[in-house]
């Protein structure tokens, strides 16, 4: 990355959304203040379809680095250590790991506020993280316990925080496209200047009800945002293998698009600050955020079988998102080699401390498989083992 460091003015200090403060542990270097503007250039240039790029210039602070560093190594040691309780038995069912692709999540976060909607598909544990859910949450839903965020009953792919926007995990590939767009509509109906990032992978770019729901959101200019997380894999199948045009952008034909390095927090950043404010005046927009995933697909893939390892580790050497911040501190400054490994301490104490915690939550009671099932005052509800009991709740 080109660096510039620009003058203080604590009047455009650009504040993070991120999910908690900085640690503590950080004492900036006094030959820079906090609320110092930094201007840095992107890795790589945007790629635009129908529309005019933004500035590869971002601006950015060295409390907001800060942040970032911090929640992306939270986040990547949270995957790690539920790759770790997967294979102890403690996590049972399908479990898809998002280490890599921290940058999307954190970015996104930067740009948005909590009454934004996120809907996404089953990698989704760092998405409902960045959206303020916390790591006992994670893990107890994780292991199927009450604690979870949705009470145990979802699992790993099911996460949901209707209070911070997020409308969860979707199972069904390419299903949260058309609901996303269901949000938008509603955004819109109730004007309340907000938008919604409908997120999908390259495996998904391909469904018919992707291209379904941007057209009605096309016709009706819904603040609507598509983001395919192109991670270049769809399960094990390669991008090129699956689609005659892998330019998922430009997908959208007659709606705009635009191409980011999705490895980049401050390149999603600036990409998600300029689709959040053309959804709002023109309409639906198509986000390519070009990501990695460094486990395989599920965690019954080991992901080594349609890809090398030195592909993988080529792409940790030379485009890792944190690395890349880490840089950025330590060249600006900021902090020190010391103080970026104690905050990694840190980080690796509050996940155990989580896991911890989740495993002494206990596991829902089996009538509890009956509830959240109609909304209350609807429907009918049966419950017993025999299911001879029915009572009937309709008004």
């Amino acid at each position: 990355m080109a660096l510039s460091r620009l003058s203080s003015s604590s009047t455009s200090t650009i504040k993070s959304n991120l999910i908690k403060p900085i640690s503590t542990i950080f004492t900036l270097n006094r030959s820079i203040s906090s609320d110092t503007t930094l201007s840095i250039e992107t890795s790589i240039p945007f790629t635009a379809h129908n529309c005019t790029p933004p500035s590869t210039t971002v601006t950015t602070t060295p409390n907001e680095l800060l942040n970032f560093f911090h929640t992306m190594s939270l986040m990547r040691r949270m995957e790690i250590a539920a790759d770790s309780l997967y294979k102890s038995k403690l996590i049972r069912g399908f479990c898809h790991l998002y280490d890599g692709q921290e940058a999307v999540a954190v970015g996104m976060e930067a740009s948005t506020t909590k009454k934004d909607c996120i809907i996404t598909a089953y990698r989704d544990h760092c998405t409902f993280l960045g959206r303020g859910g916390t790591l006992l949450e994670v893990y107890s839903e994780l292991m199927g316990r009450v604690d979870g965020c949705s009470k145990g009953k979802g699992g790993s792919m099911h996460f949901y925080k209707k209070d911070s926007g997020f409308f969860g995990g979707h199972g069904i590939v390419g299903a949260q496209v058309p609901l996303g767009c269901g949000l938008a509509f509603g955004q819109k109906y109730l004007k309340n200047e907000s938008v919604t990032f409908a997120l999908y992978g390259d495996g998904a770019a391909n469904q018919g009800q992707l291209f379904e729901a941007l057209n009605i959101a096309a016709l009706w200019d819904l603040p609507a945002i598509l983001v395919c997380e192109n991670n270049h894999y769809g399960m094990g199948t390669a991008e090129w293998r699956a689609a005659k045009s892998p330019a998922y952008y430009k997908r959208g034909d007659y709606v705009p698009g635009l191409k980011v390095d999705g490895m980049d927090v401050l390149a999603v950043k600036q990409a998600v600050k300029f689709a959040k404010e053309h959804a709002l005046q023109s309409g639906p927009i198509i986000l390519e955020l070009d990501t990695y995933r460094y486990h395989g697909h599920s965690m019954s893939d080991p992901g080594s079988t349609y890809r090398t390892r030195d592909e993988i580790s080529g792409v940790r050497q030379e485009r890792d998102p944190i690395e890349r911040v880490k840089k950025l501190l330590l060249s600006h400054d900021i902090a020190t080699e010391k103080e970026l490994k104690d905050t990694e301490k840190e980080v690796r104490k509050e996940v155990d401390e989580a896991i911890a915690k989740a495993k002494e939550s206990p596991v829902p009671k089996p009538s509890d498989l009956f509830t959240n099932v109609y909304v209350k005052g609807y429907g009918v509800e049966a419950f017993g083992a025999d299911r001879k009991e029915v009572r009937a709740t309709l008004p």
